[in-house]
């Protein structure tokens, strides 16, 4: 009995797990399309607000909205760092994307991941095991093989390539900050809680930058796109935090580490059912080695550990 009901909340785990991983290796194509009409800044405000609105009510009628009076300077301080860092994240990945594309886009963010492991040596003093360091060697060697074929390739210019690269690293090093301000949250407030506060703080700060007036003159495709993108942040981390209940962190971080490759399938098959909304973008077999090899990479660094949980693990 006890040994059927492990078997369960393994295979619910892995169930939302994966779903986890589906609806983030989707999520660049579909934003893609809603910024052909829409800018980065009103995307991202646009999906914190809905985010934002959606928790709101919900915790409210669980008793469970966060007392910030308790955070103090410290706590306070953490908050606006999180919430600045997020939503420059956020803005920095679409500038990213619109620069280079989906497939890309996915594989270079992996380095955001690895930065916020060495946040976690540096800042918390946690330890990584030898096989860890060797999946993050393999990790580093993958995403320069990607980067250095997709340099190369004469369908994308190198000033695009070199544009979309540097937001990148902006998108992984804020990404860094803010899962490491989260974590030191996660003292002073509830997981629920902490990302309300972020999710309204980063909407509140966009909006000043934002265009409102352009949601109203978007096309009918865009405007579904854009609606899946706010409810993908919302149920993409409800199925991460969920996993995370019925399963080993590492399990989930291994599954979690596929989703490179399938933003590269889902990239493949929307190209050959929708080549009017999805241009076709062009993988050697060299930047599938190096995809495959960041992959690789992440799942070693996920199973190589022999204590618990990473601060990577914690992040949601």
């Amino acid at each position: 009995m006890v040994r059927h009901q492990a078997s369960g909340r393994s295979g619910l785990g892995f169930a939302l797990a994966f779903t986890t991983m589906l609806l983030w290796a989707v999520l660049p194509l579909t934003l893609q399309v809603v910024l052909e009409q829409l800018d980065p800044v009103t995307i991202t405000a646009f999906r914190f607000l809905a985010a934002a609105l959606f928790l709101f009510p919900a915790l409210r009628l669980r008793g469970a909205l966060p007392r910030l009076r308790g955070l103090g300077r410290r706590g306070g301080f953490l908050l606006l760092l999180a919430i600045a860092s997020l939503a420059l994240n956020y803005v920095a990945f679409l500038l990213g994307l619109d620069a280079t594309g989906a497939a890309f886009a996915q594989v270079m963010i992996q380095v955001a991941p690895l930065l916020l492991a060495l946040g976690g040596i540096f800042v918390f003093g946690e330890r990584f095991a030898t096989l860890q360091w060797v999946g993050m060697l393999v990790l580093v060697l993958g995403i320069l093989t990607f980067f250095s074929d997709q340099w190369s390739a004469p369908s994308k210019p190198e000033a695009r390539i070199l544009a979309g690269t540097l937001w990148m690293l902006i998108a992984s090093v804020t990404w860094a900050v803010y899962g490491l301000a989260q974590k030191q949250l996660l003292t002073r407030l509830s997981s629920q809680g902490a990302m309300l506060c972020i999710y309204s703080g980063c909407g509140f700060l966009l909006a000043f930058g934002s265009t409102p007036g352009a949601l109203l003159a978007l096309e009918a495709l865009p405007a579904a796109m854009l609606i899946f993108t706010a409810a993908n942040t919302l149920l993409a981390y409800g199925a991460f935090s969920a996993a995370l209940e019925h399963w080993e962190a590492s399990r989930v971080s291994a599954v979690l580490a596929l989703t490179p490759l399938g933003t590269l399938a889902f990239a493949v098959l929307a190209a050959r059912l929708w080549p009017r909304v999805f241009e076709t973008e062009v993988i050697s077999s060299t930047a599938l080695l190096g995809a495959t090899a960041v992959v690789v990479g992440s799942l070693v660094v996920a199973l190589g550990g022999a204590n618990g949980r990473t601060v990577a693990e914690e992040v949601g």
